[in-house]
Order: structure tokens, then C-alpha cells, then sequence
């Protein structure tokens, strides 16, 4: 009950604001109006808005411009291509919209990746002029001690070709890698002691750390350096620690619970770099409004403290 009180009270917010900007006129609706949001380097992980993209690419895009996104995480790579186009035609159609491709989800599974494979997932990236690549997540078939080690001694290897090109890889958690195994925690008995620091980095998602009952600062505290990349994803609701993934409580960031200021008051300690907007479950529906909260939030109060 208390999670669909907070939903109707944000989208309550959300609608007053709507009809706000619409007084307005179109000046409010710009990021240039009272703050160049571009400036604030905001990213968003494309995975959040994949209906939009499957049916429009180029109009999704010059969508995010438009709200005043930056940066850019991307979730679509097959054969190759990234949504179709070669990493050519897709770096410049972002740059014409005055965004930067930063960072890339690719998939390494359980049963491993051949050299040759690995060698051209980081030419075909080394292309497109990404930073990073992350392993975005873990079938739930393989979340096991075994298949846990396993695939760490792989990413180590894909992040050896990955350096070898210029590119960081990362792995991005949920909140099963915290569900104890055994005595096992993963997150901190495989995944963190396991992976080398310089060849993996970790992309924190602070929605399901949150989740897991874990404490983002706490972690910064303990492995200093070793979060380049944050996922701002918010909750409405504080639960009891759950290992499952289930997502129907995330909201727009600043529209939920966490704190995102006294977690970016310690960016500096787990060595942020960048930073990027995710909504697994698409702004239930309405992704582009979403959006705009989340920015409006980060580019008017969290981030102007951070």
C-alpha cells in the first residue's frame, strides 16, 4: 500500500510540473532555459528507453538531446553493428545530436568466449570510440560458486584485450551477487577479490545495492577506487534485503528514497567518472517523462551539491 501511495504522489508531482511547463510555454521545457543541463554530463543507459529505440532510433536520440542528456551507455550489440548501424554511422549520428557514446553493455556467459570473439567484441567497440565496457549481468542459471569463478577468470581475460585496445571493461551488479551461497557472499567473497582492479571495474547500480541491503558509501570505504561508472536508478520504497529481481519499485531519480547526495559526496573515494540514468522497467511506460524528472532532479538540486 505504502509503495502505490508514493507512486500516486509522484505522479501527482509529475503531473503538476507537466502542466507547470506547459504555462510556461516552450522555454521551460529546454534545458537551456535557466541551466545548460549538457554541462552536467548526465548519461543515460539506452537499455531504459529499448521499446523507443527497436522502433526509432535516430528520433529516440534526438529525444535525449533534446532533455539535455550527454552521455550515452549503450545496450544493443549483435554482428557487429550497435542498433543496426555500423559503430561508424552510429558514433556520428549521436555526435551530430551533440551527445558522446561513453560506455557499452555486452554480454560474456557462463560457457565462456573464444579469444577470437573477445578480439573482435574490442575492435568493433575500439571502433564505435567507447571507454568502457560492462557485463551488464548473470543468467540465473549460472549464480553458483562454480559458474561465478568461472566466469570472473573469463572477464579477466576479455579485460586484458579489452586494455589491450584502450578500453576498460566492468561488470554491472543486480542484487543477487549479495545472496549468501553457502557462507558465500559472491560480491565479496569471488567477484571483488577475483577480478584484477586493473582490468575490471565495477558499474554500481544503487537501486539494486540498495535492494540487497547494502550500504554504497560502506562499499566505497572498503574498495576505494573501484566504481568509475554509477547507475542513478532511485526506489520508491525501503524494503527488507531481497535477492530476486524484482524491479516494479524503481522510480525517477530524486523521486524515491535514496540518497544520491551523500552518495555522491563520496565520489571521489570510489573513483567515479561517470554516471548514467537507468530505468529497467521504461518509466512504466512513459520513458521520456521519466527522463525528464530524473534529469530535472539531477541538473536543479543532487548534482548541483554533489
Amino acid at each position: 500500500m505504502k509503495t502505490l501511495q508514493n507512486r500516486r504522489e509522484f505522479f501527482k508531482i509529475s503531473a503538476a510540473g507537466t502542466l507547470g511547463m506547459m504555462a510556461l510555454g516552450p522555454l521551460a521545457c529546454s534545458p537551456g532555459a535557466s541551466v545548460n543541463r549538457k554541462s552536467f554530463g548526465v548519461g543515460l543507459q539506452l537499455y531504459t528507453i529499448r521499446d523507443a529505440m527497436t522502433a526509432d532510433v535516430q528520433g529516440s536520440l534526438k529525444k535525449l538531446s533534446d532533455l539535455g542528456y550527454k552521455n550515452l551507455e549503450l545496450a544493443n550489440y549483435s554482428d557487429g553493428k550497435f542498433y543496426g548501424f555500423t559503430p561508424t554511422e552510429f558514433k556520428k549520428m549521436v555526435n551530430d545530436l551533440g551527445m558522446e557514446i561513453i560506455s557499452s553493455h555486452t554480454s560474456v556467459e557462463a560457457e565462456g568466449i573464444t579469444t577470437e570473439s573477445a578480439k573482435k567484441m574490442a575492435d568493433d567497440h575500439a571502433e564505435l570510440g567507447v571507454q568502457y565496457c560492462v557485463q551488464p549481468w548473470v543468467e540465473e542459471k549460472d549464480r553458483n560458486v562454480e559458474s561465478y569463478k568461472k566466469m570472473v577468470a573469463d572477464w579477466n581475460e576479455v579485460g586484458r584485450i579489452m586494455k589491450d585496445v584502450g578500453i576498460q571493461f566492468g561488470y554491472h551488479n543486480h542484487n543477487f551477487e549479495f545472496a549468501n551461497l553457502d557462507g558465500i557472499v559472491p560480491y565479496y567473497d569471488i567477484f571483488m577479490p577475483e577480478m584484477d582492479p586493473d582490468l575490471i571495474t565495477m558499474e554500481i547500480d544503487f537501486f539494486w545495492v540498495s535492494k540487497a541491503g547494502q550500504d554504497p558509501v560502506e562499499m566505497f570505504k572498503k574498495y576505494p577506487g573501484r566504481f568509475q561508472l554509477f547507475h542513478m536508478k532511485d526506489m520508491f520504497t525501503k524494503e527488507a534485503p531481497f535477492y530476486d529481481v524484482t524491479k516494479n519499485d524503481i522510480a525517477p531519480v530524486g523521486a524515491g528514497v535514496i540518497d544520491f547526495k551523500n552518495i555522491l559526496a563520496a565520489k571521489e573515494v570510489a573513483g567515479m567518472k561517470y554516471l548514467f540514468v537507468e530505468d529497467d522497467n521504461q518509466g512504466n511506460g512513459k520513458p521520456f517523462e521519466a527522463l525528464e524528472t530524473s534529469i530535472h532532479n539531477l541538473t536543479t538540486d543532487i548534482l548541483k551539491q554533489a
